[in-house]
């Protein structure tokens, strides 16, 4: 077990004013069965009054809404979080997670990297377990990536991903999803932040034993006590941390994120 600080914080800059705000955001680390989230504060800017609630994923969901004119908005998440990978508790699984999704739907590029890891497998002992078989994959989608900052948007797919060979960790763990899916591994999108500084990150989970175990293909290694989650889902689009709407005329957005994540003793 480790006790982890955490200091999660977003800001957007508008280049004009704008209105009519509307958000829901998804970074609230929430107690689950491999973490116990404490101490959590949260703040907004603009200070607005907002709602809580839970989605069926069992992600915090923060909404609210800003009608006055601002020109910055942003949000920051502290605590403390106990995470524990060697005594993960049972969780049911749910049946959604053995299907493809908008994100992870195989394409040419993708089946063929499924026929791969198919040979690859079939080696492997008759008793090999799920997360033995995702290592497998995992090595795979490492090896076919370079990891490339600003080569994909959020709405890349695993199939153009893995197209072009480069991506973030989004990316990695869409490709990922799509070939254990395949490969019949109920596997499911998580979105969290890692020990250190800089952006949030994400990672994938696979089931079994009744527990959900979670490997992170963007560093080729099974997720340790390193790891806070945040959401959970299909894919990214179930894991947003931060959407809106607003109103303004020709309103450019720049954001600013920063995840830092260290051990206490």
């Amino acid at each position: 077990m480790k006790k982890l600080s955490f200091d999660y914080q977003m800001r957007l800059t508008f280049s004009a004013p704008v209105t009519d705000h509307r958000f829901q955001l998804r970074c609230i680390p929430a107690t689950g069965p491999r973490q116990q989230i404490v101490d959590v504060e949260f703040t907004l800017e603009p200070d607005v009054p907002y709602e809580t609630s839970t989605d069926s994923f069992d992600s915090v969901v923060v909404t609210g809404f800003i009608p006055q004119e601002h020109d910055t908005f942003g949000y920051r998440v502290t605590g403390i979080a106990f995470v524990d990978n060697e005594h993960i508790k049972p969780e049911p699984p749910k049946p959604l997670y053995r299907f493809t999704s908008a994100l992870t739907e195989p394409g040419p590029v993708v089946s063929a990297l499924v026929a791969r890891c198919e040979e690859l497998l079939r080696p492997l002992p008759g008793g090999a377990t799920p997360v033995e078989r995702a290592q497998v994959i995992m090595n795979e989608v490492y090896r076919a990536f370079t990891y490339t900052p600003g080569s994909t948007t959020v709405r890349t797919t695993a199939e153009e991903a893995l197209a072009q060979g480069k991506g973030v960790c989004q990316d990695y763990a869409h490709v990922m999803l799509a070939v254990c899916r395949s490969c019949g591994i109920v596997a499911r999108y998580i979105a969290g932040m890692l020990a250190g500084e800089g952006a949030t990150h994400a990672w994938v989970e696979v089931y079994h034993g009744d527990r959900w175990i979670g490997l992170d293909p963007t560093h080729n290694r099974l997720v340790n006590d390193d790891y806070i989650t945040i959401a959970h889902g299909r894919d990214y689009r179930d894991c947003m941390l931060d959407i809106g709407i607003f109103s303004g005329v020709n309103v450019q957005q720049t954001q600013w994120v920063n995840a830092a994540v260290h051990e206490r003793a």
